[in-house]
């Protein structure tokens, strides 16, 4: 069996997503669900599930004692970032190396780096004219985004888009692809 821990730090959808699918899976354990803001709706969605969850500062993130000591001590295998906004600490990632993996809303590199997530994202492939956006799985590293791509599926824009719109589309390929992209990533480990 192997253990994942899901990273969150919003409302949530992709999280339940990926809990409901490896709840059916039961050589995949989700062991917990960590997040950085205490009243975000993901702690709920965890909660229905009965997957325990754990509030954390940054302080607590970047302290080795804390959130890797936990994350080693549930043996946890695998990492997924499902809307996590911070980056992750280097005592995490190279404890982890190419076993923690995020989902980006576009297809990298375009539109990645500090800042670009959610409506922002849309905002500025619209703005840019593309013809395309669509999401990229890749694996996590020291910076923004610049992980090394596992997995891209694209989605057209379409003329009077707006950013909702366009996540909308954007979030479908998520839903669709991101638990299997992680159940076949971790299966190679």
């Amino acid at each position: 069996m192997k253990n994942l821990a899901i990273f969150a730090s919003g409302s949530g959808s992709n999280a339940e997503n990926i809990i409901r699918y490896f709840a059916q899976k039961p050589e995949i354990c989700i062991k917990r669900v960590y997040c950085n803001v205490p009243d975000a709706y993901v702690l709920e969605r965890a909660k229905k599930y009965n997957v325990p969850t754990l509030v954390f500062n940054r302080p607590e993130l970047h302290n080795p004692e804390k959130i890797l000591h936990q994350l080693q001590e549930e043996k946890t295998d695998f990492i997924v970032l499902a809307g996590f906004l911070w980056l992750m600490p280097p005592c995490i990632t190279s404890a982890y190396t190419q076993r923690i993996i995020n989902i980006h809303p576009a297809l990298l590199p375009a539109y990645g780096g500090k800042g670009m997530f959610g409506h922002h994202v849309h905002e500025a492939v619209i703005a840019a004219g593309e013809k395309e956006s669509g999401i990229t799985i890749h694996y996590v590293n020291d910076h923004y985004d610049e992980g090394a791509p596992i997995f891209q599926a694209k989605c057209p824009v379409l003329p009077g888009d707006t950013p909702d719109t366009l996540a909308a589309r954007v979030h479908e390929l998520e839903y669709q692809y991101f638990p299997e992209v992680i159940e076949k990533t971790v299966h190679k480990f």
